[in-house]
C-alpha cells in the first residue's frame, strides 16, 4: 500500500511540474468523457479518475466543467487541423493533394470517433461553447481553407480544376468533404441497420472511400 501512495504522490508531483503535460492528460481525458456523455451528463470526477488526478487539479488548470469543456472542444479540433498541416499537401500535384487530404480525413474520424461524438453534442447545444473560441483557435481553423485555396489555385493554375464563375470554393470543397467523412462514422450504426451496408467495415470500407473521394475530386476537375 505505501509503495502505490508513493507512485501515486510521485506521479502528483510530475504533473504539478509539467504543467503541458498535466494539461494534456486533462483534455484527453475530457475529450473522451465528454464525447461519451456531452457536457451535461458528463462528470468532472470521472475525468479525475481516467488519469488519476483530482478535481481540484482540474479547476486550477481549466476554472469550472464548463471551461473544461470548451477547451476540450477547442482541443480537438486543434488535432484535427494539425493533421491536415502535416500532410504536405503544397509538395503535391493538386489532384493528388486533394485526394490525400480526403483519405486523411476520412481516416481521422473514422479513428477518433470521440473527436465525430464531441461535435455532435456540440450541435446538440446549438454550437455555443464554439462561439468561444479565441482568435487564436479560429485562426486555425481557417487554415483548413488556407490549405484548399493553395491547392485548388494550383489546380486552376495547371488547366485540371474548373476556373469558371460556379467553380466551387474552398469553402465548398471543406464542406461536402467535412460532411462526408463525418457522416461515414457518425451514421455507421443507423445505415448499416437500415441499409445493410457498413461504411466503415472491411467489405464496404474501400469503395466508400473510393466514392467519397472520386465524388470531392469531380467537383473541381474539368
Amino acid at each position: 500500500m505505501a509503495a502505490h501512495q508513493g507512485r501515486g504522490s510521485q506521479d502528483s508531483t510530475a504533473r504539478t511540474r509539467d504543467p503541458d503535460r498535466t494539461r494534456h492528460e486533462i483534455l484527453s481525458a475530457a475529450i473522451e468523457e465528454f464525447s461519451d456523455k456531452g457536457l451535461l451528463g458528463a462528470r468532472v470526477d470521472a475525468i479525475a479518475e481516467r488519469i488519476q488526478t483530482t478535481k481540484r487539479m482540474i479547476y486550477y488548470y481549466f476554472g469550472s466543467k464548463e471551461g473544461l469543456y470548451r477547451a476540450a472542444l477547442a482541443e480537438s479540433y486543434r488535432r484535427t487541423r494539425a493533421r491536415e498541416q502535416d500532410l504536405g499537401l503544397a509538395d503535391m500535384p493538386p489532384e493528388q493533394a486533394l485526394r490525400e487530404l480526403v483519405r486523411s480525413t476520412l481516416h481521422y474520424d473514422a479513428t477518433h470517433e470521440p473527436f465525430v461524438r464531441l461535435v455532435l453534442f456540440e450541435n446538440l447545444l446549438g454550437g455555443e461553447a464554439i462561439t468561444q473560441l479565441d482568435e487564436e483557435d479560429r485562426a486555425l481553423n481557417r487554415g483548413a481553407l488556407d490549405l484548399l485555396d493553395d491547392v485548388l489555385a494550383r489546380g486552376r493554375a495547371e488547366g485540371v480544376f474548373r476556373d469558371d464563375v460556379s467553380a466551387p470554393t474552398a469553402l465548398d470543397v471543406h464542406q461536402v468533404i467535412s460532411s462526408l467523412a463525418f457522416f461515414r462514422t457518425a451514421n455507421r450504426a443507423t445505415f448499416r441497420e437500415l441499409f445493410g451496408r457498413d461504411l466503415l467495415g472491411d467489405e464496404s470500407a474501400d469503395h466508400v472511400r473510393d466514392l467519397i473521394e472520386d465524388t470531392v475530386v469531380r467537383l473541381v476537375r474539368i
